[in-house]
């Protein structure tokens, strides 16, 4: 096995994939829950948790390793990074993927002339500098920095660093790896050939990923709805677990037979 993949819970399959850095014990508050009602597949990305390093390792790579470890037809719910490696994996293989669900998700992560709902460049290249000097502590720091306008920002950060620390530390070539894929992937000419009933779950607060890149997936995707959090940042599973939770499991109950038809 390529990923290491916890399963948990009954129903059907939904795919929990999280963002750079981190592993799948960041799911460990909503996992209780979630498996309830589902049958859960927490993957390790490759070169993070308890998954080995790919090589090559890039987004298309990253989508095809995860594709071969997972049940045939599944829902996906990918958060920050993980929402990318989600829409990939519909983009590339469409027929097996039922649903997905995209947290604090941005399909180009990096401001451009024609693309205000980013990060700008300049950042990612202080943050990558500073990464290279104390990857340890800037790793530990991006994790503040997720929830830093969060309603309950202490309480937040606390749970993203123990989930961090449940699992063995990234290398920090692999962490770079990765961060080159959040540089560089710009998927929105692509997100308006993806049918898939499609829920946006943002934190209003999101410093990382803006809001108003939600609001503009929302807009070109097919067949979206978007469900934004008040008070929540980055990681809105972890700071408004309730309404978080409340809201999956509404999207997951809608009946998604009646599907779009894909382009070709």
């Amino acid at each position: 096995m390529s990923c290491f993949i916890e399963m948990i819970g009954q129903g059907k399959p939904l795919v929990l994939l999280h963002g750079w850095g981190m592993n799948s014990a960041v799911w460990e508050r909503i996992t209780k829950r979630l498996s309830a009602n589902y049958r859960l597949f927490l993957v390790d990305l490759p070169g993070m948790g308890q998954s080995r390093p790919i090589t090559p390792y890039h987004l298309h790579s990253m989508a095809e390793t995860i594709a071969e470890e997972i049940p045939g037809v599944s829902s996906i719910l990918g958060w920050s990074l993980g929402g990318l490696v989600a829409q990939r994996i519909a983009l590339n293989q469409p027929d097996r993927v039922e649903k997905l669900i995209l947290v604090g998700n941005n399909p180009c992560f990096v401001s451009k002339p024609d693309w205000p709902h980013g990060i700008e460049a300049r950042h990612f290249q202080q943050f990558n500098e500073r990464f290279e000097k104390d990857f340890q502590t800037t790793l530990l720091n991006f994790l503040t920095l997720q929830c830093m306008l969060a309603k309950d920002a202490r309480s937040t950060v606390r749970q993203l660093r123990i989930a961090f620390a449940a699992k063995p530390t990234p290398t920090q070539e692999s962490l770079n790896l990765a961060l080159d894929i959040l540089l560089q992937t710009d998927i929105r000419e692509e997100v308006s050939r993806l049918y898939h009933p499609t829920l946006i779950i943002h934190g209003d607060r999101d410093t990382l990923a803006p809001v108003s890149a939600a609001h503009w997936l929302a807009m070109h995707l097919q067949r979206a709805k978007l469900r934004v959090i008040a008070g929540a940042a980055h990681a809105p599973f972890l700071s408004h677990a309730d309404a978080f939770c409340e809201s999956v499991d509404t999207f997951m109950a809608e009946d998604s037979s009646v599907r779009a038809v894909a382009e070709t």
